[in-house]
C-alpha cells in the first residue's frame, strides 16, 4: 500500500510536490524554509505556474481549516505571503485572485486569531506595488468587512482591542491600495466611505482605550486603537483631491448628526482639526463651504446644536488662515450673518417656525445668547483671517446689513418689530466691531470710505446708549494704528505725557486728505453725543479715547485747531444747556479739561500749557467734581446740583487764541467758536418724541418757505396738532401699503394700452418741467463786442453747444 503511495506521489506535477514539501509533520516547527527557497526558485523559474500554485494552497489552506488545523493555515499564509514579495510578473494577477481568496477565506472565520491573520496578510500585500494592472479586482467586500471589525464588541477587551486594529489597519490597506489605482472602484465613492470614515470616527472617540497588560511590548503593539485611528485618517484626508473633499468630509458631519456630537463640541472639534491640519492647504476653504451650508441645514434644530457647529467653524478659520478661504469670503459672512438673525428671530418669538406649534420645541434664550456669542466670535475669527483690503469690503458688507435709521429698513421680521431691530443692529455691531479689532491700514481713506463712515456715525446720534458706545469702540479700533488706545485708560489728569510712551507719526497726505473731507462730519456727531443724557462712564471714556486718537494719529496744524475749538465748545455746552443732567454736565467738564490738558502738551507751547495747568490747578482747589477724577470713575463724587461755574475754573478762549497766535497758529480760526451744522441726518436718526418732530417740520417750513416775510407769526403747536400728528404716523403705514397693492394689482390687471399711456403722461410731464428748467438756467452769451442785445426785447436763450466763438477761442 505505502509502495502504491509512493508510486503515485511520484507523478504529481512538480509545483504541488514543492508545495507539500513546505509543511513540516509537526505545524509547530513552521515553515521548512530550505523548501521553501526551493519553491520560491521554481516559482521565479516557471512564472506560469504561479497560478496554479496559489491554487493549490488555498485549496489546502480551505481544508485546514475546515479541519481546524490551523498551524498549516499560518504555515500556508506565510507561504504566500513571501511569493507575493518575490514575484512580480505578468501572470501575478491570477495569483493575487488566489491571494485574496484565502484572506477572504480567513477573514470569514469565527475565531479572532484567524481574522487577525487574513488581515496582516492583507496589509503586506497592500505594500506591493504591482508590475501589471489589474481590471477586474473588487475590494468591496474587505471594506465592509473590516469595517465591520472596526466595530467589534467582543466579549474579551483585549481581543475586541486587537481586532479593532484590525479593521483600521485593514481599511488603511484598502485605502493604500487602491486611491492611486485608476483601474480600481473609486475609494472615495459615497458607498465606501460611509463605510470607512464613520469606522474611524467610531474608534476615535474610546478616548479611554483599554488597559493595556504589563507584559513588554515593542512600540507598534503599545499603539492604542485612537493613536492608529488617527494616523489612518490623516493619511486618508491626505490623500483626498479636489473632487473627493466633499465625499470625505460629509460622513464627518453625518456621524456628528447621528451621534449628537455637536452638543459637546470637543470632539467635532478635534475632528475638523485633524480634517484642516490633513488636507492640501489649498482646499481648506471647500471644508468651510460644507461647514456653513451644514450649519444652514440645522438652521431650525436646537441653539445648542447650532453653536457647536458655529464653534467648529471658528476653530476651522483659525487654522485656515495659512491657506485660502476662496472665493467665497462674502457668502462666509453672510451665512453666519443670517444665523445670527434667525437666532434674534427665535428668541424673541420663542418659536422656529412661525406657522409651528408653539410647543412642538422648547426655545432657551440663554442658549439663543451662547449662539449668538459664537457667531460673532466666529466672524471675528474668520475676519482675522483676511488681508486688510478684504477686511474693508467684509465691513462695507457689514455695515449694509444693519438697520440704518433712514437710511435703510429696519431688518426684524414681522413677529420681532422693533425690538427684534434693535437686537439685530447690536448683534451686528458687535460683529462689525469684531472685525475691526487689531484692523492696522496704512490708507485711513480706505479703511473710513463714505460709503461706511456715514451710516456708521448715523448710529452716534440714537438714543441707545449700548449702540452708541459699540460704535465708538469700532471708530476707535480702526483709527487707532499704533495701538495706543489702552494707554488713554483711565482717563486722567497727566502732568507728562511722556510717560505714556506714545507712538505718533507724522499725518500722511492721505490722513490729511481724510481729515479735509469728513473731520466737520467726525466732530458735530461727537459734540452731540457728548448732549446725550443717558451716557454714562465708559461713553465718556470711550469720547476721550476717540479724540486722544484723533489727535495723535491724524493731527495736523489745521487740525488742532479744530480740536481746541472743539473741546472749548463743549466747555459752553456744559456751561449752556442747564436742561441736561447734573452727571452730563460734570463729565462733560472733565472730558474737556482732559482733553486739553493733552492737546496743550503735544503742541509744546508753554504759555498755553501754562493756562491749562493753571485752571486744572484751580479746580482741584474749588470745583474737584470737574475734573475726571472725580467723575468719569465708578463712584463718582458730584453735588446734586451744578451751581454757576465761572472764573478762573475756566478755559478762555481769546485768551488761548491769543497765546497760540504767537506761536504762528490761525488766531482768526481759534478765535472763533465751534458751532456743529445740524442736518437732515439728525433727524432721521433718532427723535425724542413726537412733539420734537411736528416743531422740526414746521420750523423747517416756515424757514424755507418763501412767504417767510409775510408771516407776523410762528405757527402754534397745541395738543390737538400734537395728537393729529400721532393719528397721521400710526396710518401713514397701512396708507402706504394700501398705495403700493393698488399699484400692484394696476400693474397686473390693466391692459397694455393703458399702462403705456399712463407712463408717457408721466414722462411728457417730467420733460416740461426740465425744458422749464433749462429755460430759466440757460442764459444768453455775451456778445464779442460787448452789447447785450439789439433791443428788440429779451433775446432767444441759446445753449452753450450751439454759441459761436472767435477763431482765438478755439483751439
Amino acid at each position: 500500500m505505502y509502495g502504491v503511495c509512493g508510486c503515485c506521489g511520484a507523478l504529481r506535477p512538480r509545483y504541488k510536490r514543492l508545495v507539500d514539501n513546505i509543511f513540516p509533520e509537526d505545524p509547530e516547527d513552521g515553515l521548512v524554509k530550505a523548501n521553501m527557497e526551493k519553491l520560491t526558485f521554481y516559482a521565479l523559474s516557471a512564472p506560469e505556474k504561479l497560478d496554479r500554485i496559489g491554487a493549490y494552497l488555498s485549496e489546502r489552506l480551505s481544508r485546514d481549516v475546515a479541519r481546524h488545523r490551523y498551524g498549516y493555515v499560518c504555515i500556508a499564509m506565510e507561504a504566500l505571503d513571501q511569493l507575493l514579495m518575490a514575484c512580480h510578473c505578468q501572470t501575478i494577477n491570477l495569483f493575487v485572485e488566489s491571494f485574496l481568496t484565502m484572506v477572504r477565506k480567513l477573514l470569514e472565520a469565527d475565531k479572532p486569531n484567524l481574522q487577525i491573520l487574513g488581515t496582516n496578510s492583507f496589509v503586506k500585500f497592500a505594500n506591493i506595488e504591482e508590475d501589471t494592472p489589474s481590471y477586474h479586482r473588487s475590494y468591496d467586500f474587505f471594506v465592509s468587512r473590516f469595517s465591520e471589525m472596526c466595530h467589534s464588541s467582543y466579549e474579551d477587551p483585549d481581543i475586541r482591542t486587537k481586532i479593532r486594529m484590525a479593521g483600521i489597519r485593514g481599511l488603511q490597506g484598502v485605502v493604500r491600495k487602491t486611491v492611486n489605482d485608476e483601474l480600481q472602484a473609486n475609494i472615495w465613492d459615497p458607498q465606501h466611505m460611509d463605510k470607512i470614515v464613520p469606522s474611524l470616527l467610531f474608534n476615535l472617540q474610546q478616548e479611554e482605550g483599554v488597559e493595556r497588560s504589563p507584559s513588554p511590548e515593542t512600540e507598534k503593539e503599545r499603539e492604542s486603537p485612537v493613536e492608529l485611528t488617527e494616523r489612518c485618517f490623516r493619511e486618508l484626508l491626505g490623500r483626498a483631491a479636489y473632487g473627493n473633499i466633499k465625499n470625505a468630509v460629509k460622513p464627518v458631519l453625518m456621524h456628528l448628526d447621528n451621534h449628537s456630537l455637536w452638543e459637546s463640541k470637543t470632539f467635532a472639534v478635534r475632528c475638523f482639526k485633524i480634517v484642516m491640519y490633513s488636507i492640501q492647504s489649498q482646499h481648506s476653504h471647500l471644508v468651510i463651504q460644507q461647514l456653513l451650508g451644514h450649519l444652514d441645514a440645522n438652521s431650525k434644530n436646537s441653539a445648542r446644536v447650532r453653536a457647536g457647529i458655529v464653534e467648529v467653524i471658528s476653530e476651522a478659520a483659525v487654522i485656515e488662515a495659512s491657506g485660502s478661504i476662496g472665493p467665497t469670503v462674502l457668502e462666509v459672512f453672510n451665512t453666519l450673518l443670517k444665523q445670527l438673525r434667525l437666532s434674534v428671530d427665535y428668541e424673541l418669538t420663542g418659536s422656529y417656525d412661525s406657522f409651528a406649534n408653539m410647543g412642538s420645541k422648547v426655545i432657551k434664550v440663554h442658549e439663543e445668547r451662547q449662539l449668538q456669542e459664537a457667531v460673532i466670535k466666529t466672524v471675528g475669527s474668520f475676519a482675522y483671517t483676511l488681508p486688510p483690503y478684504q477686511r474693508s469690503e467684509v465691513m462695507l458688507f457689514i455695515i449694509g446689513k444693519i438697520p440704518v435709521p433712514g437710511m435703510y429698513p429696519a431688518l426684524g421680521s414681522a413677529n420681532t418689530g422693533v425690538e427684534g431691530s434693535r437686537m439685530i443692529q447690536v448683534m451686528l455691531l458687535k460683529s462689525l466691531l469684531q472685525v475691526t479689532a487689531g484692523f492696522q491700514s496704512t490708507n485711513i481713506l480706505t479703511a473710513l470710505p463714505t460709503s461706511f463712515l456715514d451710516p456708521l456715525l448715523s448710529f452716534t446720534l440714537m438714543e441707545d446708549a449700548e449702540i452708541r458706545l459699540l460704535v465708538l469702540d469700532i471708530l476707535i479700533g480702526i483709527i487707532d494704528r499704533h495701538d495706543n488706545r489702552h494707554k488713554f485708560s483711565p482717563v486722567r489728569i497727566i502732568s507728562d505725557i511722556s510717560v505714556l510712551k506714545l507712538k505718533v507719526d507724522k499725518c500722511s497726505r492721505q490722513d490729511n486728505l481724510f481729515m479735509k473731507k469728513h473731520s466737520q462730519r467726525l466732530y458735530r456727531h461727537i459734540y452731540l453725543a457728548c448732549k446725550e443724557e443717558s451716557s454714562v462712564q465708559r461713553h465718556f471714556e470711550s469720547l476721550y479715547t476717540l479724540l486722544a486718537l484723533i489727535c495723535v494719529e491724524l493731527a495736523n496744524e489745521e487740525v488742532v485747531v479744530d480740536l481746541i475749538r472743539l473741546a472749548l465748545a463743549l466747555q459752553d455746552l456744559a456751561l449752556t444747556e442747564e436742561a441736561l443732567p447734573v452727571y452730563t454736565r460734570c463729565a462733560i467738564h472733565a472730558l474737556s479739561a482732559v482733553y486739553l490738558n493733552l492737546i496743550c502738551q503735544l503742541t509744546t507751547v508753554p504759555t498755553f500749557c501754562q493756562h491749562v495747568h493753571e485752571v486744572i490747578e484751580s479746580r482741584k482747589k474749588l470745583v474737584p467734581f470737574l475734573l475726571p477724577e472725580d467723575v468719569l470713575v465708578e463712584s463718582s463724587k458730584i453735588p446734586e446740583k451744578l451751581e454757576k461755574v465761572e472764573g478762573e475754573v475756566l478755559f478762555v478762549q481769546t485768551k488761548i487764541a491769543e497765546i497760540l497766535g504767537g506761536s504762528g497758529y490761525n488766531t482768526e480760526r481759534l478765535a472763533t467758536a465751534y458751532i456743529p451744522q445740524i442736518t437732515d441726518e439728525d433727524r432721521l436718526s433718532k427723535r425724542k418724541s413726537i412733539g420734537d418732530t411736528v416743531s422740526l417740520q414746521l420750523e423747517m417750513e416756515s424757514r424755507n418757505s418763501p412767504e417767510k416775510e409775510q408771516r407776523s407769526t410762528a405757527e402754534q403747536i397745541t395738543f390737538e396738532t400734537l395728537k393729529q400728528a400721532v393719528v397721521d404716523s400710526v396710518n401713514v403705514e397701512e396708507l402706504e401699503r394700501e398705495r403700493r397693492r393698488q399699484v400692484v394689482e394696476r400693474f397686473q390687471t390693466a391692459p397694455f394700452e393703458e399702462i403705456a399711456a399712463h407712463c408717457g403722461a408721466r414722462a411728457s410731464l417730467l420733460q416740461s418741467k426740465l425744458n422749464q428748467i433749462f429755460e430759466i438756467t440757460i442764459r444768453p452769451p455775451p456778445s464779442p463786442s460787448g452789447s447785450v442785445g439789439n433791443g428788440h426785447g429779451p433775446s432767444r436763450s441759446i445753449p452753450v453747444y450751439e454759441m459761436k466763438f472767435p477763431d482765438l477761442c478755439v483751439y
